[in-house]
């Protein structure tokens, strides 16, 4: 289920949602670090709750397709390419980028109401916490969807996270519990018609 063992082109043909949200990431990443005024991209997009407060609700889902720099978004965009595929299969390409998005969306919201007004932040880990979200939902509820050698993955990749989350500096907590919370709640609707990923 998370070993992958596709070559490039069959990944892609296979995961496109996955490898294009990846491509998203690398091309902001490039436009922000080398472009002439590609900074203006980060100015724009970064998770500000001043500026939500004051109407800019796009940063609430521009924010979860930002990094604050190579390693964090290669970080991110591995963990996507390890965790993704299987959900896109199960959950079909709507319902993928919908719980991404929706699960990206509901940590932002949460961020907003919990952290302070002037807090910023950006980063996809929160939309990447909500499929963990689906997956603690399948570990507990839905044992026909993941075997118990893939359930202990699943355990042991958010015991290590929330471990990373909380002693490691700069890394938004929020984002992490309410994507996590969101993606659990989300998760009877999405895997109604799910079938298990082989």
């Amino acid at each position: 289920m998370f070993i992958r063992t596709e070559n490039f082109r069959t990944f892609v043909h296979s995961y496109p949602i996955v490898t294009t949200i990846v491509v998203l990431h690398l091309l902001l990443w490039f436009i922000i670090s080398y472009v002439p005024g590609g900074i203006l991209l980060l100015e724009l997009g970064i998770g500000s709750n001043f500026d939500v407060s004051n109407g800019e609700y796009w940063r609430i889902i521009t924010s979860i397709f930002l990094h604050g720099g190579f390693g964090h978004m290669l970080f991110n965009s591995f963990s996507l390419v390890l965790f993704g595929p299987a959900l896109e299969i199960m959950l079909g390409k709507v319902k993928f980028i919908l719980i991404y998005l929706i699960g990206g969306i509901i940590a932002n919201i949460g961020t907003y109401i919990v952290e302070s007004a002037n807090y910023l932040h950006l980063g996809s880990s929160s939309a990447i916490f909500a499929l963990f979200g689906i997956y603690l939902y399948m570990v507990i509820y839905r044992k026909d969807l993941i075997d118990r050698m893939n359930s202990q993955v699943i355990i042991s990749i958010l015991v290590i996270g929330f471990a990373m989350t909380i002693f490691k500096s700069n890394v938004n907590i929020s984002a992490h519990i309410f994507g996590l919370i969101g993606g659990a709640a989300l998760a009877p609707i999405m895997l109604k018609n799910a079938s298990r990923y082989y």
